[in-house]
């Protein structure tokens, strides 16, 4: 089946990433965090940077988005059952063909011998681009494990560099685990090129020995275009916000610490608090609002796409974000250009997108009070949103386009 669809219901628009002069490489974008028609939003992130790459005029590219599978259709035993009934085989995204092979992968017991299993899946629609015509230059691998260590592996199958690029959790968790560990190790010190989202995931792979000039910071940009205000008033009566409402997005899971801001509400009186995002933590986030008597100044929005979103980030009286671990959060940019400024905790790359008070507050911990006194002090000292606009103007894609040609390029010299 083929399906051709723009992601997260937004129309085409045209990109004002300039034409980049030079040869045109063509790369294989190889990464698991790629979104598809059952899930529009999964590593949108991933699929915008590739979008603005290739609007440059510089890259060609072809995407290999496996979907892990398992025979057991069962969502409590098998938590990626949703994803392989969802995904079609192949589809077209901004123009860029994705094909989504599956491959096997246990629940629970498949997180070490997943490299070898998602590299062995892939392996076949490799050999069938090749075939085909599309022989590309390099490797283009994004989330270090399993995506980057399968990447590694098909590329010396095949013979092409590879570049792999570090995400979050992918560095600043898994290696915690002994043999994943090791293995992002070793690939890090055999890959052809590295790239991190953020200075603070450079340090990690720099602590494990890997010298600092063979790792790029090329920090997510935000689309400008699609992230801007809108008029609040009527954002606001749309979502039927009348109360001073706070926001949070991201996937309901425990690491985004939504459950910490619902916490913090018994001590911010007279605040909402709206959560979009869906996941496997909803009916523990609706039962701690219940427990804490704050369930009706909670909104669980669900998922909302990007299309969207802009309307209740300019609706919010502010964004705020309680992850324990993020490599380069997206929604704090998306937020900023539609001129709301944000609450997050001082964890990895936030502080290099919080340096102002025109774009936000550092929460100084993980505690439900910490939280609290962050949003007093946000919500105490307003500020323009034109000049919160303005700080997130700084961050387009374009210097992550020209960061990403030029070492692909210097890598393909060298090979």
């Amino acid at each position: 089946m083929r399906t051709d669809v723009c992601m997260a219901g937004a129309a085409p628009r045209h990109l004002p990433t300039p034409h980049v002069d030079g040869p045109t490489v063509r790369i294989l974008t190889f990464s698991t965090l790629f979104p598809h028609a059952g899930h529009p939003v999964h590593g949108v992130f991933v699929a915008e940077r590739l979008r603005h790459l290739v609007a440059s005029g510089a890259v060609e590219s072809r995407v290999v988005a496996p979907i892990p599978w398992f025979p057991i259709t069962h969502p409590r035993l098998n938590p990626f059952v949703h994803l392989g009934t969802r995904a079609p085989a192949t589809e077209s995204i901004h123009g860029i063909q994705v094909t989504h092979p599956r491959y096997l992968l246990p629940p629970k017991i498949g997180m070490t011998s997943a490299p070898l299993l998602l590299a062995g899946g892939a392996m076949g629609t490799l050999r069938r681009l090749i075939a085909t015509g599309f022989d590309f230059d390099l490797i283009d691998a994004h989330y270090f494990y399993p995506d980057g260590i399968a990447a590694w592996l098909l590329g010396r199958q095949f013979g092409k560099p590879v570049v792999i690029t570090a995400r979050g959790s992918d560095l600043n968790q898994i290696p915690a685990h002994r043999l994943p560990g090791w293995m992002i190790r070793r690939v890090a010190e055999r890959a052809d090129g590295l790239i991190t989202v953020s200075a603070a995931l450079k340090r990690v792979l720099l602590e494990m020995g890997i010298p600092d000039e063979r790792v790029t910071v090329l920090r997510n940009g935000v689309d400008l275009e699609l992230f801007a205000p809108v008029e609040r008033a009527s954002a606001r009566a749309e979502l039927g916000w009348r109360a001073p409402t706070l926001l949070s997005v991201g996937h309901l899971i425990e690491r985004k610490g939504h459950d910490r801001i619902i916490r913090a509400l018994p001590e911010l009186p007279g605040l909402h608090l709206a959560i979009a995002g869906s996941g496997p933590s909803r009916e523990s986030l609706d039962a701690l609002a219940r427990e804490l008597g704050v369930a009706e100044r909670v909104q669980l929005l669900g998922e909302i796409p990007q299309a969207r979103l802009k309307r209740c980030y300019t609706a919010a009286d502010a964004l705020v974000l309680a992850s324990s671990r993020e490599g380069w959060a997206n929604v704090l940019l998306e937020a900023m250009a539609c001129g709301t400024r944000v609450a997050a905790t001082r964890v990895w790359g936030a502080p290099e997108v919080v340096t102002t008070r025109e774009a936000g507050v550092l929460i100084e911990g993980l505690e439900p009070e910490a939280i609290v006194v962050a949003v007093r002090d946000l919500l105490a000292r307003p500020a323009d949103p034109l000049a919160t606009r303005r700080h997130a103007e700084q961050f387009s894609w374009e210097a992550t386009t020209r960061g990403q040609i030029r070492l692909f390029r210097e890598i393909l010299q060298r090979w």
